[in-house]
């Protein structure tokens, strides 16, 4: 899980999930990114793509913030199928879908190498406290 998959800057990711982050929509270059296909994706955790360098403080606030109806905006290092690691800023926030159930669309974009230097770092001491 040493090797960087370096996102086009044109890529734009976008999930959907239930209640309970089980995937229920992902686009092709979620699909593609993650190196998954749609049918792999579908009814799993998204928590398949989520890379052990992710403090769970981090998705503990994301769940908070979009229980609570509100938009949740971060940087996330996520995993591929073959153990590359990604990052992306995430936007997320509720949604009702088409039978009034609650979800939560996820549109994610790339990180800056900026923006990685950062939360790589803020992250690294994160885990330390956990």
């Amino acid at each position: 899980m040493n090797e960087e998959l370096i996102l086009d800057k044109y890529a734009f990711l976008v999930s959907e999930t239930d209640e309970k982050g089980i995937i229920t929509f992902a686009n092709d270059d979620f699909c593609r990114v993650a190196g998954y296909t749609l049918k792999e994706l579908l009814n799993q955790p998204h928590s398949i793509v989520r890379h052990k360098d992710m403090p769970k403080a981090a998705f503990k606030d994301l769940w908070a913030t979009v229980k609570r109806g509100e938009v949740w905006t971060g940087y996330v290092k996520n995993k591929t199928k073959s153990q590359k690691y990604y990052w992306v800023f995430a936007t997320v926030y509720p949604t009702t879908n088409e039978n009034g159930e609650i979800s939560y669309m996820s549109c994610r974009r790339k990180a800056s190498k900026e923006e990685i230097e950062e939360y790589s770092s803020l992250y690294k001491k994160m885990l330390l406290e956990e």
